[in-house]
């Protein structure tokens, strides 16, 4: 058991969407990511997401709106909805989510990390 600075855990994140472990518990994993652009349109069959924006603000689109998630915020995402991430500016992103959960979860493409690297 040791504290973990998630804030220093950033610096070592050099690619957008790309995320990395830094804890798992009960068979979840707590990933960050840094993310900037749009990424790909994908759900998640089994698995509930949550989003927790640590800086900057995130875009959520959904089929039929869009939640904007600023600093200090998060969203959880039900298994099942599609949605894509998108972000003007850089966002650092805290992710709480099952362990078998992929980043682009029911489209594999060139954006997928089929085995997150623990940080």
């Amino acid at each position: 058991m040791r504290s973990i600075n998630i804030l220093k855990k950033f610096g070592q994140i050099d690619k957008y969407y790309n995320p990395k472990i830094i804890a798992e518990l009960n068979g979840h994993q707590v990933k960050i990511a840094k993310l900037k652009g749009d990424f790909i349109r994908h759900n998640h069959e089994d698995e509930d997401e949550l989003f927790y924006v640590l800086k900057g603000k995130l875009k959520m689109v959904f089929d039929d709106k869009t939640v904007i998630i600023k600093e200090g915020e998060m969203l959880v995402v039900p298994k099942k909805v599609y949605h894509k991430p998108c972000a003007d500016e850089e966002v650092w992103l805290m992710l709480f989510e099952p362990a078998s959960t992929l980043n682009t979860g029911n489209v594999l493409s060139e954006l997928t990390v089929l085995t997150p690297e623990k940080i």
